[in-house]
């Protein structure tokens, strides 16, 4: 049914905002009594660090994401290790993980729930008070690895809402 699964994700993808934010979200991640204020899709990587895990085998850990942000088919801005969202208007929100939700298939990081921890900047992410990251695909890199300090990346995309308290 891949096929099937693509074609819902693009169709998913092309919806309008209010769509998107009306599809019922895991309660993990729900964020009830909040409004949108942008919907972006992202396309990156999830770069991890091969390092020591806590057993003292090798193994690789998640160190940061590196993505564009995307409306309309154009570039709006970009995300970054915080994790940071910035947009081209200047504004920008660091976010803490409070939520999580697995993706649609053990590829896919999982979705998130993120708290704005702090802003920078005035423009349209100023208002926003929580961070959605949905319809996750890709991203995951488990295992094992050869060398410390060896860098990877997994491509990944995702649609990140943006909220704010009503």
């Amino acid at each position: 049914m891949p096929t099937l699964k693509s074609l819902a994700f693009a169709v998913l993808a092309l919806t309008s905002t209010t769509a998107l934010a009306a599809d019922p979200l895991p309660d993990a991640i729900a964020a009830p009594g909040e409004t949108v204020v942008l919907s972006v899709h992202a396309e990156g990587a999830q770069v991890y660090e091969c390092k020591a895990a806590a057993d003292g085998k090798l193994a690789w850990a998640f160190r940061e994401p590196v993505a564009t942000l995307l409306s309309e088919g154009k570039t709006v801005g970009r995300h970054y290790a915080g994790p940071n969202w910035e947009l081209a208007d200047g504004s920008a929100v660091v976010g803490k993980a409070i939520g999580n939700a697995p993706g649609a298939t053990a590829a896919d990081i999982p979705w998130l729930k993120l708290e704005v921890a702090s802003r920078r900047g005035s423009g349209t992410l100023t208002p926003v008070t929580t961070v959605q990251r949905i319809n996750t695909h890709g991203g995951k890199l488990d295992g094992a690895c050869d060398k410390a300090g060896e860098f990877k990346s997994a491509p990944y995309s995702a649609d990140y809402v943006f909220l704010k308290k009503s």
